[in-house]
């Protein structure tokens, strides 16, 4: 009886394979190229008589009511000419990163069929964290100061901030903002909707990024994913316990979905948990609704909260 059910399983395991990898060829059979226009270098690399070509170039870079000698002041700066130069160090070529965003742009082409590839345009702006990528209909604006590897000098940012300051972490910051634009918005007020929501965001990213870890999927080192996989079960109880999945505190979101140095179980645990934790619990969740129900990806990101939940039929790993 043993030997027949793991005959079962290895054969469900290959089909599984297989069909990952029929997916995977389809996927890069998909005709994508990224055009990249380097607005870094360009405004840095212009003379100041030119500034009015820039301008006229690209007219969403320069809202109106500023006069010119702002951006003449900038250009000249020295301390941003030295950030244009630690960039240029880091991102004289950009092939590399171009080959890695045209690889996503055919996962969301096979997903989301509809999508128009935008063009990629890179700035340096004021390592505003919250905005690293911002996705729009047809461009994504790409702050490359805020790429520099974590241990950059220019960084005077905590730890949980700058690990994700990395080459490698563009294009999972592409497909969070590609995710705010295609994810229904979060109705309810309670920890689980904003779980799901967070959950459906990294979701995303197995899809969109098949190539990349679940750390990197998370933004979270080796050690801190790991730390959520052995504390699973017990992270779960203590949520059901204390009654906060329903809860409409809004003091749940910075101590369990918004990134932070720590969770705050109120707990000895706490300096050990990495920050999110209710977002990866509700990737988590997230996960196993798929597998049970197989819906298109498009219903998923409509469907809500509790009926996800209820559907998943989750259950931590012990």
């Amino acid at each position: 009886m043993k030997i027949y059910l793991l005959s079962i399983v290895f054969c469900l395991f290959f089909l599984s394979c297989d069909k990952k990898n029929e997916v995977e060829n389809a996927i890069a059979a998909i005709p994508v190229e990224v055009k990249v226009d380097r607005f870094d270098k360009i405004f840095f690399e212009t003379p100041p008589k030119d500034l009015e070509k820039v301008k006229k170039e690209f007219p969403f870079f320069f809202p109106p009511g500023n006069d010119n000698s702002v951006w003449l002041n900038k250009m000249q700066d020295p301390i941003w000419k030295e950030l244009y130069a630690e960039v240029q160090k880091k991102y004289a070529d950009f092939e590399v990163v171009k080959e890695e965003l045209e690889r996503l742009f055919r996962h969301i082409k096979y997903y989301f069929p509809q999508t128009k590839t935008p063009k990629v345009v890179t700035v340096i702006a004021e390592m505003d964290y919250n905005s690293k990528v911002i996705y729009a209909d047809s461009l994504v604006i790409i702050s490359l100061e805020l790429y520099l590897g974590k241990d950059h000098k220019f960084y005077q940012f905590p730890n949980y901030l700058k690990q994700n300051f990395e080459q490698r972490q563009i294009a999972p910051d592409v497909v969070s903002s590609f995710a705010a634009r295609k994810i229904a918005p979060v109705l309810g007020k309670d920890l689980l909707s904003q779980m799901i929501y967070s959950g459906k965001q990294l979701y995303l990213k197995d899809l969109l990024l098949p190539n990349y870890t679940e750390a990197e999927k998370m933004g979270y080192t080796s050690e801190q994913l790991l730390w959520c996989q052995e504390n699973e079960s017990y992270m779960w109880r203590y949520f059901i316990e204390k009654e906060l999945l329903y809860s409409t505190d809004q003091k749940l979101i910075p101590r369990f979905i918004n990134p932070a140095p720590f969770s705050k179980f109120y707990l000895e645990i706490d300096n050990e948990s990495p920050g999110r934790v209710g977002a990866w619990i509700g990737w988590q969740i997230v996960r196993s609704y798929m597998e049970i129900n197989r819906v298109n990806v498009t219903d998923l990101l409509k469907t809500d909260a509790k009926k996800i939940f209820k559907q998943s039929k989750y259950k931590p790993k012990k």
